[in-house]
């Protein structure tokens, strides 16, 4: 009796040990085979918000963000590669990463044509989400492309011809087509309820995600189309509030100011930016839309001006998205992609630490008066064997001493403000 009950102690212990390794080692390697256990997953509250403010549902302490975006996780090809990226973020205090959720068409869809999925691929979906909660980070998921990079709205529009739909603007339907706003909102279903094959969890349950987003960079080739866009905003945030109400949801803009909003249009980088369909205000103040968003690219956006120039411009662009979040929206704003070229230098430092610090600065004050300016995610962050992915804006991390010693300060400056339990802040804050 007695050595049956010293085995049947064995068989726990290794049981426990086992459960252990696979969903709580912080090691980054993924566990050996799929046991969906959903009340075994890290414990992550839910985000929401008060007014201005990002708030921890659970504790209903403020939530100010520093992250970052890598928007290949779901087409890395390679687990240990979207491990060893979340694990470097949250290494450097980052709390969000944003990312694709889509793959429209193409030589690796997750969506293939309207309505028909790759599940191979919507597994790779599953992990990244997965993965994520297990390194503690939350993910901002963006569910279309404005761009054709990985098909776009533009293969929205391609698929409605091949069914033989009468689709006279190539670009400017996808926001007013019935049958392709319904293909989006097919698409916007099976993504929501979707269960994760590792986790078992719904999408729709899973506190990893922070929010949805309804297009990257949403514009019109003829401004005149604004109208459609506002409706179509408008008609797909309601809609995934039927499906989800533990998320927020946001848009995915630029900023860009409208001929409506005459005041701002010195804000704009240029002339160019109030034909683009978008409006900061009006898109941004849809009732079920939660936050604001907002891009920062002076090197593109005013390329023959000299750093003192992108520097005011950028100071100017913060600051009035910060102030008409507050005053006009009454929404967090997010500055979700910040990106600056890699290799210019001034005087032996990097013009992007300079830019950069000027959002972080804001974003921080902000913070400290418990404002609407509610973090920045850089763009963009790699590891080493990913950078098929680069871009004239990527880096990684390790390999630029003076960002990564930026990003990191960033990071524990901001977890420090509310905390009133310090021994929950990263330990190499206090270092």
């Amino acid at each position: 009796m007695k050595e049956r009950r010293i085995y049947t102690l064995l068989g726990l212990f290794l049981l426990i040990a086992f459960i252990y390794l696979t969903y709580f080692s912080p090691s980054n390697s993924p566990p050996a085979f799929k046991l969906p256990i959903p009340w075994l997953q890290p414990k992550l509250s839910f985000i929401g918000r008060n007014s201005t403010r990002f708030v921890d549902l659970s504790t209903g302490e403020p939530v100010y963000l520093n992250g970052w975006n890598s928007y290949w996780l779901l087409s890395a090809g390679s687990h240990s590669a979207v491990s060893e990226m979340l694990k470097r973020g949250r290494g450097m205090g980052m709390g969000v990463c944003r990312t694709w959720a889509f793959s429209d068409g193409g030589p690796t869809p997750l969506q293939i044509s309207p309505g028909r999925f790759d599940e191979t691929m919507f597994q790779e979906l599953d992990f990244v989400i997965y993965e994520a909660r297990r390194q503690g980070i939350r993910l901002i998921l963006s569910l279309v492309n404005n761009l054709n990079a990985f098909g776009g709205k533009a293969q929205y529009v391609v698929w409605a011809k091949k069914n033989g739909e009468n689709v006279t603007n190539l670009a400017d339907s996808f926001f007013s087509h019935p049958t392709i706003k319904l293909y989006y909102k097919n698409y916007l279903k099976t993504i929501v309820t979707r269960k994760n094959s590792y986790s078992g969890i719904r999408y729709y349950d899973e506190p990893a995600i922070f929010a949805w987003e309804l297009m990257n960079e949403p514009r019109c080739l003829s401004n005149s189309s604004a109208p459609l866009l506002q409706a179509w905003i408008d008609e797909m945030a309601s809609y995934i509030k039927t499906l989800d109400k533990n998320h927020l949801v946001t848009v995915g803009l630029e900023g860009f100011y409208s001929p409506n909003t005459t005041h701002r249009l010195g804000v704009n980088p240029g002339d160019w930016a109030a034909s683009l369909c978008s409006d900061f205000i009006l898109n941004s103040a849809v009732e079920n839309i939660d936050f604001a968003s907002v891009h920062a690219y002076p090197d593109s956006w005013i390329p023959q001006a000299n750093l003192e120039e992108k520097a005011q411009y950028l100071s100017n662009w913060v600051d009035s998205h910060i102030k008409d979040s507050e005053q006009i929206l009454k929404k967090p704003v997010l500055f979700s992609e910040v990106g600056s070229h890699s290799i210019s230098k001034q005087n032996g430092t990097y013009e992007r630490d300079i830019l950069l610090k000027i959002v972080y600065d804001k974003i921080y004050e902000s913070a400290k008066n418990r404002g609407a300016g509610s973090g920045a995610l850089i763009w963009q962050l790699t590891v080493e064997q990913m950078q098929r992915f680069d871009d004239d804006f990527s880096l990684v991390a390790r390999f630029n001493p003076s960002t990564y010693k930026l990003i990191k300060h960033q990071s524990c400056r901001l977890q420090l403000l509310f905390r009133n339990n310090t021994s929950k802040v990263d330990q190499w804050c206090h270092d």
